[in-house]
């Protein structure tokens, strides 16, 4: 007979995954105060000291935003500190700034083979495609694919992310209800085929980096695939590892 050892998670674990379906459930909203740890507390029947050790790792993972003397916040793609969690390219000089950006096209497709691996859909479900160039101190710097599910963000169009002011990843969460928490990257060096050398404004052949994000929302579902090429003849790819 073989013997079966239960696996239990310490309870602040447990407490982060119940704060963490509420959340999921869009019990507070992006930008909105959740309950104080208290208020937590007497809710799960835990200690203080437990739900500040939950809090703490889900602001540690920029789930949760704390403010001295105001509480705890739900993390919101408006504020500016998001914005360079998922923009890594930086300036060789100066201070990173956020871009401007040239919507090129948004069309809705059927997906192809790969897309609908990594957003795990049916190849052949609808998706939306996006292309744009993204302009740092007026230079074409990045040109690229973006690639959303077809039903989680229909109705978007050219038109709605010409009008939008501010990041796309803001745009997501106010019309369409998608929070990114997290993405996973692979980064190569390529060289600048037709397209790209067009859009950038280089000879073919010149270097580039290309980054292909995965991007997820709660539950680790994929709402977004990002095949992208950067110039770095006065940028790089700046990543904190800690």
């Amino acid at each position: 007979m073989t013997e079966t050892i239960a696996t239990f998670s310490p309870l602040y674990q447990q407490i982060k995954a119940l704060i963490l379906g509420s959340l999921q459930a869009g019990e507070w909203k992006p930008g909105e105060a959740i309950p104080s740890e208290n208020d937590l507390a007497t809710r799960f029947k835990v200690s203080q000291g437990t739900v500040r050790k939950a809090i703490d790792e889900l602001a540690s993972e920029n789930l949760l935003v704390r403010r001295q003397g105001k509480g705890t916040f739900v993390a919101t793609h408006h504020e500016d500190r998001v914005h360079f969690r998922f923009l890594r390219l930086v300036p060789d000089n100066g201070e990173p700034h956020y871009p401007k950006s040239t919507i090129l096209d948004c069309k809705r497709l059927r997906a192809p083979a790969e897309i609908a691996r990594l957003l795990d859909l049916k190849s052949g479900d609808a998706v939306i495609q996006i292309e744009r160039i993204l302009y740092f101190s007026e230079e074409a710097t990045v040109y690229e694919e973006i690639w959303l599910p077809g039903t989680t963000f229909k109705g978007l169009s050219v038109e709605r992310l010409v009008d939008w002011r501010g990041p796309m990843y803001a745009l997501f969460e106010t019309e369409f209800g998608t929070h990114m928490v997290r993405a996973t990257e692979r980064l190569r060096a390529v060289a600048a085929d037709e397209l790209s050398a067009k859009h950038l404004g280089v000879e073919q052949n010149t270097p580039l980096l290309a980054v292909e994000r995965v991007s997820y929302t709660y539950g680790e579902r994929p709402v977004e695939v990002r095949k992208a090429v950067y110039l770095t003849a006065s940028h790089h790819y700046l990543n904190e590892l800690n």
